[in-house]
């Protein structure tokens, strides 16, 4: 996640993720009538779901899901109960319970830490470009409301010309869809392509940044906050991006009240939107 430092976490880049899948598709096959209502909440990412938990994400004013595994209809859905519905997408990784995995697996680099269904991939690739452009075509065709992208931070993994390069690619080839264009983390890529290119807006609408005031403590698998210094840096990151004309957004990992004021705070004085989460799982 982070190219400051070592990658945080990686709960958060799995951003709505398959668990979603079948299960709460039948409870969206229906919409029926909504009426949007101004208490609900702003920005909700999700994992785990079932038919159940339908109405939660019609709770939010802006979800993220992996439309891959939604059909047009279920997000049209969506949207119909007042949702703005942006899709996830891998770029710098790959996943082995995607359908496409066989397929491009030879292009992948090193195992992912912590993470054993992932690999790092080559996006230098013309191959691997070309098909995310597809993907992306695919995804539009759902009528998703944007993109929220993911594992930018291959560079910092990989920090040579030809990867960066290929992320530059994809992510120019994306905007040129016409749709909001979210990067989670990707602070290494981020800045290179801020000092050397200019503006950020040729390729990204917003950032999003996880774990600025919290932390993910692995062994443990319990919460704590942010060390300082990686707070103030993460800070100083979203603050540029946002002098830069992006919007901001945080996922945060906590169940400290007394924290969880201070994000809130933090998120209203900069008109950040934000999600805090009391599961890694997201749900």
């Amino acid at each position: 996640m982070s190219g400051k430092k070592a990658v945080l976490n990686k709960y958060g880049f799995i951003i709505c993720m398959f668990t979603v899948l079948a299960a709460l598709l039948p409870g969206m096959s229906g919409c029926g009538e909504y009426e949007a209502d101004d208490s609900r909440q702003d920005y909700g990412l999700f994992l785990g779901l079932d038919a159940s938990d339908i109405e939660k994400v019609a709770e939010y004013s802006m979800v993220v899901i992996d439309a891959q595994y939604f059909t047009k209809e279920d997000i049209t859905c969506l949207k119909a109960r007042g949702c703005t519905v942006y899709s996830y997408i891998n770029i710098g990784s790959l996943e082995n319970f995607r359908d496409y995995y066989d397929t491009y697996s030879g292009l992948t680099l090193r195992d992912y830490e912590n993470w054993e269904e992932e690999q790092w991939i080559d996006v230098s690739s013309v191959v691997w470009q070309e098909f995310l452009v597809s993907l992306g075509e695919e995804l539009l065709d759902k009528e998703i409301d944007g993109f929220f992208v993911d594992n930018c931070d291959v560079y910092y993994q990989y920090p040579t010309e030809e990867i960066f390069e290929g992320l530059t690619t994809i992510l120019e080839h994306m905007t040129e869809y016409g749709k909001p264009v979210i990067i989670n983390g990707g602070d290494t890529y981020v800045m290179k392509y801020r000092d050397e290119r200019g503006s950020l807006r040729q390729i990204m609408t917003g950032v999003n940044q996880e774990c600025v005031w919290s932390r993910i403590e692995f062994a443990t698998g319990t919460f704590s906050a942010q060390a300082k210094d990686d707070r103030e840096y993460f800070q100083n990151y979203v603050e540029t991006c946002k002098g830069d004309g992006l919007d901001v957004y945080l996922i945060e990992y906590t169940t400290d009240n007394a924290l969880m004021k201070k994000i809130r705070e933090y998120c209203r004085e900069n008109q950040f939107r934000y999600y805090i989460s009391d599961s890694v799982e997201l749900d």
